[in-house]
């Protein structure tokens, strides 16, 4: 008889899987890090024989979530720079911050502070990146979180990176160094947007990207002056512009995508690309509202991101979701928009298709990595409890994720830090922020 390395049980499974099924009651077995076996429990639960039984009382057992954009390290600038318009805030305010206080320490301890947020809200997997990506790399190898990690490109110089004629050569070197090292980290390569990356810079990018068989990322479209300049120097959109040099693909994840037009989304349509829609930084940025509902029209995939602290302020994709669903009902004046479930598979298995992994992860079926979460519900604002998609969205919080595991691994268990001391991690990112005080 197979004995299961761990069995989830007694709590309501949303599977996320194409039916969308829920199921009370429900057992999740665990085995070799993979999910075995999923069903409603028709069987007293020793006959499903398990190393380990994890009591879900009464909660939602569900896929980990999916930040598909983050720049993790940019928690150490949580605050310092708000209300303002952003070029003022990303050429005043950041960028002259990461020249001064960015290296591979403050990207190590500013990613495991990110690390432990996310891990609190029910986060298992992200999409990243920034500048001394290896950095990164070595703090998620730490915690056991699943990333997609990039190292960030610019054409001036950067931390890590003095010499701008070496950016796509340094993440080359980062795809080389990391591809092979844990199942858990998939390297990539980020182009910080088509205003700080010429067109040698992009082409060269993503060539690289596609010769090592890696995701591409950028920033594109996300507010209308640089929609606008881009019409003004080349006479097209961004989306247009980069589909002209042959960026567009199923390899290529576009972050923001704000200002695009019926015919831009027809390019995305037609070439496969994924797209992160990021709601709260968009809104707090005042960079405008992306068309999420005419692309999910068009069947593009879209998944949900947080961006990084410094624009947002947080990483709790619950929130995320809850700001996504009601942003676009107020735009639209249609309450019907941007359904729970909608939004739901945003943060799950679209995001898992977005950053290319939809096969592995995002959804709890036979087959696919253990990362699954607990929610606790036994709370005031969840209960009672009718449709636990709706809640998830709409009154749920990261603070009510009670267990994390990444491929079958426990990294949170009843509201505890399993790898990580978090409270070394958060004394020493407030000595950074101590240095960096001054600034503000």
């Amino acid at each position: 008889m197979i004995k299961f390395d761990r069995v989830i049980h007694n709590g309501v499974v949303l599977t996320i899987n194409q039916r969308f099924d829920i199921l009370q009651d429900g057992v999740v077995c665990v085995l070799n890090g993979m999910i075995d076996r999923v069903e409603r429990r028709n069987q007293a639960i020793s006959e499903y024989p398990a190393a380990e039984y994890i009591d879900a009382s009464g909660g939602i057992i569900m896929p980990g979530l999916i930040n598909a954009h983050t720049h993790l390290p940019m928690s150490l600038f949580r605050g310092l720079a708000d209300d303002l318009p952003q070029g003022e805030w990303l050429n005043r305010h950041i960028f002259p911050a990461e020249k001064t206080y960015i290296n591979r320490e403050t990207v190590r301890i500013g990613t495991l502070l990110s690390c432990a947020e996310m891990i609190m809200a029910g986060t298992t997997a992200c999409c990243d990146g920034y500048f001394c990506e290896d950095a990164v790399a070595q703090a998620f190898f730490e915690t056991g979180l699943r990333g997609v990690l990039a190292q960030g490109v610019i054409d001036f110089p950067a931390p890590g990176v003095p010499d701008p004629e070496k950016n796509v050569e340094s993440a080359a070197d980062f795809i080389s160094a990391w591809k092979n090292i844990s199942p858990l980290i998939t390297p990539s390569i980020f182009c910080h947007s088509p205003y700080t990356c010429s067109k040698k810079t992009l082409v060269n990018a993503k060539k690289t990207a596609d010769d090592l068989g890696v995701l591409f990322q950028i920033h594109v479209a996300e507010t209308k002056a640089e929609a606008d300049q881009m019409q003004a120097d080349k006479g097209v959109s961004p989306l247009q512009y980069l589909d002209g040099l042959g960026i567009l693909d199923r390899r290529t994840l576009l972050h923001h995508a704000v200002w695009v037009s019926n015919e831009d989304m027809d390019i995305l349509a037609e070439r496969n690309v994924s797209v992160v829609h990021c709601p709260e930084s968009n809104m707090k940025l005042a960079s405008g509202v992306a068309p999420v509902p005419q692309m999910i029209q068009k069947s593009i995939r879209v998944g949900l991101g947080t961006d990084g602290c410094a624009s947002n302020n947080n990483l709790d994709l619950f929130t995320e979701m809850d700001s996504a669903a009601k942003l676009h009902k107020a735009v639209t004046k249609k309450p019907t928009v941007m359904d729970a479930r909608t939004v739901l598979k945003m943060a799950t298995i679209d995001g898992a298709k977005a950053i290319g992994m939809g096969d592995r992860i995002g959804s709890i079926e036979p087959g696919k990595q253990a990362d699954i979460i607990i929610i606790d519900t036994r709370k005031p604002h969840l209960t009672p409890m009718y449709h636990p998609e709706s809640h998830l969205v709409y009154a749920a919080r990261g603070s009510d994720v009670r267990d994390v595991f990444v491929s079958g691994e426990p990294i949170l268990r009843q509201y505890e830090f399993v790898k990580m001391d978090v409270h070394e991690i958060i004394k020493q990112a407030a000595l950074i922020g101590d240095a960096v005080r001054p600034m503000t």
